[in-house]
């Protein structure tokens, strides 16, 4: 049987979203906050991500200690993470348990912000940005994106800088949770073994007394134009080099969403033209294709890693593939591999209510609406190697193009 949802709105502005799975034994339940580090002012990056290690922390009815048993107790498998537009909390537990995972994972979004956890946390935070400067790809992605997006708030790191962090007054972080986490800018997603008329009662009990705010603080400006030319970061103490070319893309949630999904996993994925043409042949050690893509914005980025002194070949081997896919496309057998793999993966992640909820995530978050897993099935079985091609010639990744290096080499 198709799942059921089932759409709400609190007279306070919070929309709940539930879909009902039938002969699944497991419910989960998320809040989606539309929030995360594209809204935040200069003086406070990494907000949204502090914000979210503070929730855990404590609330006018829980210490950090109950929050920890009350999820165990429940049999929960939890977290939270915080992207460049969002953060999201949530919670998959038994059948018969969602009331109470809703309840928990509300009142942790109303946190106390206990002052001697925001300092301990502020520390936590730090070690998480020393140690991500040691990791060669973060450093690789965090180059790009300041590449691109300069000053824009999509340019700057979901963690903060250093500076932001250490500086970070506990007041401004109650500011921007006033004006961020309010109950229009707030959904609850929930899906697997429900019943709705309980999951909205839930909601209304424990957030329809949530005031509503006023959001509009920081203003959507829009994305820079891509700029051209060569960039380069040296950084010396790594082994390895990264080649990137970086041509224009479409937002996320576009239309042509699974062609494009498809198009990476045959230029770059498993089996695919750069894992025969450039891996295997020890030209790189990894290569292939990646869409970077936001809510009004988006990038394909032609990548290959591997030995610095290979970095010529390298890009002559990215812009080869490029080249031959242009010119002489895919074949319908490559493209009917991959859509098998998504077939399969569709299968298995509309059993799973833990894998929906992510789903609604980005369904609700992009498009307003969710989708059922046979709506998504569809817009997989419309690719062809046409709807790839289509797609490659209104947004091509051959001719000029946007060239990012990093590594130890000062190349070129």
């Amino acid at each position: 049987m198709p799942s059921t949802f089932v759409t709400h709105t609190l007279p306070n502005g919070l929309r709940v979203v539930c879909e009902v799975m039938p002969g699944v034994r497991s419910a989960a339940a998320g809040f989606l906050v539309q929030t995360g580090a594209r809204h935040e002012h200069p003086p406070e990056h990494g907000i949204s991500h502090f914000l979210e290690h503070m929730c855990f922390k404590g609330t006018p009815t829980r210490t950090w200690h109950d929050i920890s048993v009350c999820f165990d107790q429940l049999g929960s498998i939890y977290n939270a993470f915080t992207g460049k537009e969002h953060t999201v909390y949530y919670g998959w537990v038994p059948r018969g348990r969602i009331a109470p995972q809703i309840e928990l994972l509300a009142d942790m979004l109303r946190p106390a912000l206990p002052p001697e956890d925001f300092e301990t946390e502020r520390h936590v935070i730090l070690e998480e940005i020393a140690t991500k400067d040691d990791a060669f790809d973060s450093l690789v992605w965090n180059f790009l994106h300041e590449t691109v997006f300069g000053e824009h708030p999509l340019g700057h790191e979901i963690l903060g800088e250093k500076d932001t962090i250490a500086a970070l007054p506990r007041e401004h972080m109650v500011a921007y949770h006033a004006r961020r986490y309010t109950p229009e800018n707030t959904w609850l997603l929930v899906s697997g073994a429900i019943e709705p008329e309980a999951v909205l009662a839930a909601a209304g009990r424990h957030c329809g007394e949530w005031a509503r705010g006023h959001n509009g603080d920081v203003p959507r400006a829009a994305p820079p134009a891509r700029p051209r030319g060569v960039f380069k970061k040296r950084l010396e103490r790594f082994k390895q080099q990264t080649v990137i070319l970086v041509y224009p893309g479409v937002p996320a949630g576009h239309a042509d969403e699974e062609s494009i999904e498809a198009f990476t996993h045959l230029f770059g994925g498993h089996n695919s033209r750069c894992y025969w043409n450039i891996v295997q042949k020890g030209i790189a050690t990894h290569a292939g294709a990646a869409w970077i893509a936001y809510q009004d914005c988006g990038l394909m980025a032609l990548y290959a890693d591997g030995e610095p002194e290979r970095c010529e070949q390298m890009l002559a081997a990215l812009r080869e593939q490029a080249e031959q896919v242009v010119s002489q496309g895919l074949r319908e057998d490559e493209v009917q591999r991959v859509k098998n793999q998504r077939r399969t993966h569709l299968a298995l992640e509309a059993e799973n209510p833990r894998t929906r909820l992510m789903q609604l995530v980005d369904d609700v978050e992009l498009r307003g609406y969710p989708r059922g897993a046979d709506t998504r099935l569809a817009a997989v079985e419309a690719v062809s190697a046409r709807t790839i091609q289509d797609y490659l010639a209104r947004y091509p990744i051959t001719g000029e193009s946007l060239l990012v290096s990093c590594g130890p080499r000062d190349w070129p």
